[in-house]
């Protein structure tokens, strides 16, 4: 097998970042990301480094034009919500693009996960967690399902989660008019107005407790980042993905079950959509057909931003989190100092675009001295 494996390698077959990955699972997420043939990247150059540098910029910038933004109650503990919350978004969609694949129904499926927690709470009686779980399972079913079809027909993930995003567009709307008058299910089970509302500062240990600018909802981000970082960094299913994402020949002659993998990938996106889900229906108190529509762009965002590969291969963690959070932070410095909508999204898309482009020249620059190294 290691012979095959070398073969392979020589052949160009896995990018340098699945061979390290494989090589020496005792590397994190992101390591690989810094070696080069002569040497490692100087921090200069680290993707993730400019981006929470320009993220401290910009929050700096704002603060001074409006000192409002610094303002905990109003607008630092909804916007680390958000962040939570779209940080989550872009990990079900870094699941997906980790195998070269893209998750086009991520919203809907939040959606539709919601809608099974809604029925839980509303018919079912569950409670809180309970209603979470249901949801859970719910959102890995349906990725599950999404995974299963590209496995056996091998059509573009594009054109399967997009039929599915179309599928579910009329299917929950159904469901909702069937069972409720007014399109949202309204029954909130003890614990959502709390957890709504509760910060850090509402949990003590002896006369020590937390910050009351960051939110309780923020700690099921932090799980969700250590669970998947986790499964990448530390486990075998996690260099398996990458090793798929980075060529499905080389992993099916490593003897790698590429088809099971896809399977588990999209799962593991359905039910990071989930639990996005379920932290926005906690943040608007309401659970409604609605629900994720606004989750498409940012579930690219955060991670491609953060140093994840389209292609696959690659997955960045905390970089997802670092470009989610620039993002955020963006928008919502925009909206305080007073830019409509549209203008928004002009000025929204030219940061951004100067972030992507910075990032390619430091990129540039980094291969250039390694290459003066060697």
């Amino acid at each position: 097998m290691s012979d095959r494996k070398g073969s392979e390698l020589a052949d160009g077959l896995v990018s340098p970042t699945a061979a390290a990955a494989l090589q020496e699972p005792d590397v994190p997420v992101g390591k690989a990301e810094s070696r080069r043939v002569g040497g490692l990247v100087p921090w200069w150059a680290n993707q993730r480094i400019g981006l929470l540098v320009l993220v401290v910029a910009l929050s700096a910038l704002f603060g001074v034009l409006r000192p409002a933004f610094f303002n905990q109650q109003l607008v630092i503990f909804p916007l680390l919500r958000d962040i939570a919350m779209f940080t989550v978004v872009g990990l079900a969609q870094l699941c997906v693009l980790s195998i070269g694949h893209m998750n086009l129904a991520v919203g809907r499926m939040a959606a539709f996960s919601m809608m099974i927690t809604g029925i839980s709470y509303d018919l079912w009686h569950f409670t809180l967690y309970a209603g979470l779980v249901i949801g859970l399972v719910a959102g890995a079913a349906i990725g599950a399902l999404a995974g299963w079809v590209i496995a056996r027909t091998r059509v573009n993930s594009f054109v399967v989660t997009l039929a599915l995003d179309f599928l579910l567009l009329g299917l929950i709307p159904l469901v909702y008019t069937a069972l409720t008058d007014n399109a949202a299910f309204v029954t909130r089970p003890p614990g959502m107005r709390e957890l709504r509302n509760y910060s850090l500062a509402d949990v003590c240990v002896g006369n020590v407790c937390g910050s009351p600018a960051v939110p309780q909802l923020a700690l099921f981000a932090v799980v969700a980042m250590a669970v998947v970082g986790w499964i990448y960094s530390r486990t075998k299913l996690g260099r398996e993905l990458l090793m798929t994402g980075a060529s499905v020949r080389a992993a099916e002659l490593s003897g790698i079950p590429t088809a099971r993998r896809v399977i588990v990938a999209h799962a593991m996106s359905g039910s990071l959509a989930a639990l996005a889900g379920f932290m926005l229906a906690v943040s608007t108190g309401s659970i409604k057909a609605t629900i994720g529509e606004e989750f498409m762009l940012p579930s690219f965002l955060g991670p491609i931003l953060g140093g994840t590969l389209l292609a696959g291969g690659f997955v960045s963690i905390w970089g997802t989190l670092i470009g989610t959070a620039l993002t955020t932070v963006i928008r919502k410095g925009l909206d305080l100092l007073g830019v409509g909508l549209e203008s928004l999204n002009i000025y929204l898309g030219l940061i951004l675009l100067v972030a992507l482009s910075t990032d390619r020249i430091r990129a540039k620059l980094s291969d250039r001295q390694g290459v003066r190294e060697r």
